[in-house]
């Protein structure tokens, strides 16, 4: 059989099998299937890299590593006359993205606090791969009147190079003893610059300042700070090595299904007094994989209808609540061709077992309802015995 032959005999499995399969069993070659196993690889890696390539995830500072490391170690805040800092390891925001505590800053008898954050390097948050919003969250203790003024600082080079930005509006309608969740777009005309000096491109500092009307005991916790904003694909981080080794996992998907499912139809055509040869059977099943790299296609195509995919950290932060709306707002995106790949898994199922059970009866002679039995029962236990194996 020519190469060309071996070809369209795989393409003919699609639409003629019977045909295909006729033509195939003279004069069986390993060269189809190894075909078939190449283009399922490429295509399939193809799809991996399109996903990876649309899906953009939100890079933060902290970066996912570090957690929020910011509002972990009260160390890298610099302790201001009369205030207190302290790490709180009881109440603070629980999430994947989050650590195990919060920053405590508290002041006895005063009106005012405020609060700085050094030694965070120098962060650009300036141009297209500037981060665009600095978020973090706030809760105070005491007083449960709320504040009259709160104001945060971005310090550039010195201590008179600064941005300034007046928060109140995100407490309008907060009250004490709850979290408030801060997400301030960095850059826009709500920034007051204290000089000519200060540079979106050179951020090395914060401080928050927090007025109330009246003297009082000052009791307020910090957590969750991060520069965000930006927003890269997966592909950008990940390496060549990545997408080889999905490429390498596709292999192993191939020939664990095409060996275990052959050697299952094999067992059991031979326990029902067939004298099944291996050798055929098993090239005629590894053309009957052809399937699976037509499903391969059907998701590229799919999924390359979709618009690039964004998952902020809300999403991969883990906060309860938080994370099931941004998944939810994901699925409205996503849901079409979630529907078409569960519809396609099943026409898959159904086609292999088709194909499985129009070779048994070429091979034995068995009738239509015994081939779609031993292909049926075969080819659930090959699905199950594949997951097992490679773990998926």
């Amino acid at each position: 059989m020519s190469a060309y032959e071996t070809l369209k005999n795989i393409f003919k499995v699609i639409y003629a099998p019977h045909k295909a399969f006729k033509e195939i069993m003279p004069n069986p070659k390993y060269i189809g299937p190894l075909l078939i196993l190449i283009f399922f690889t490429l295509a399939n890696t193809g799809f991996i890299y399109l996903m990876m390539s649309k899906t953009h995830v939100e890079q933060t500072l902290p970066t996912a590593e570090e957690r929020d490391r910011w509002t972990e170690n009260r160390t890298f805040w610099t302790q201001t006359p009369g205030v207190n800092i302290n790490e709180n390891d009881v109440d603070y925001i629980n999430g994947t993205h989050y650590g195990n505590k919060s920053i405590e800053f508290s002041m006895v008898n005063s009106n005012h606090i405020s609060m700085q954050l050094n030694d965070i390097g120098s962060i650009d948050c300036s141009g297209q791969e500037g981060y665009k919003n600095i978020s973090l969250r706030i809760k105070w203790i005491s007083p449960e009147s709320n504040p009259e003024n709160v104001t945060i600082y971005l310090f550039s080079s010195t201590s008179s190079d600064y941005f300034q930005s007046n928060l109140m509006e995100n407490f309008s309608n907060s009250t004490s003893d709850i979290w408030n969740n801060l997400t301030i777009p960095l850059g826009t005309e709500r920034w007051l610059k204290a000089s000519a000096d200060a540079d979106w491109g050179n951020i090395k500092g914060i401080t928050l300042e927090f007025t109330w009307p009246d003297d009082s005991n000052i009791t307020l916790l910090v957590d969750g700070l991060f520069f965000r904003g930006i927003f890269k694909s997966f592909m950008e981080s990940a390496s060549t090595s990545y997408l080889l080794n999905f490429s390498l996992l596709y292999v192993m998907q191939f020939v664990t299904q095409w060996v275990i499912l052959s050697g299952l139809i094999f067992i059991m055509t031979k326990a029902f007094g067939a004298k099944t040869v291996w050798k055929p059977l098993l090239i005629l099943i590894g053309f009957a994989l052809v399937i699976l790299f037509v499903q391969a296609i059907i998701n590229i195509a799919a999924f390359s209808t979709l618009p690039t995919l964004y998952y902020p950290l809300e999403l991969i932060g883990g906060v309860e609540g938080e994370s099931e709306i941004a998944y939810n707002k994901l699925l409205e995106e996503t849901w079409i061709v979630s529907l078409v790949n569960r519809f396609l898994q099943i026409i898959v199922y159904m086609w292999t077992i088709l194909l499985c059970a129009i070779i048994i009866r070429l091979l034995t002679e068995f009738s239509w309802t015994k081939s779609f039995l031993i292909a049926t029962v075969a080819y659930l236990v090959s699905i199950l015995a594949e997951s097992f194996i490679l773990g998926f």
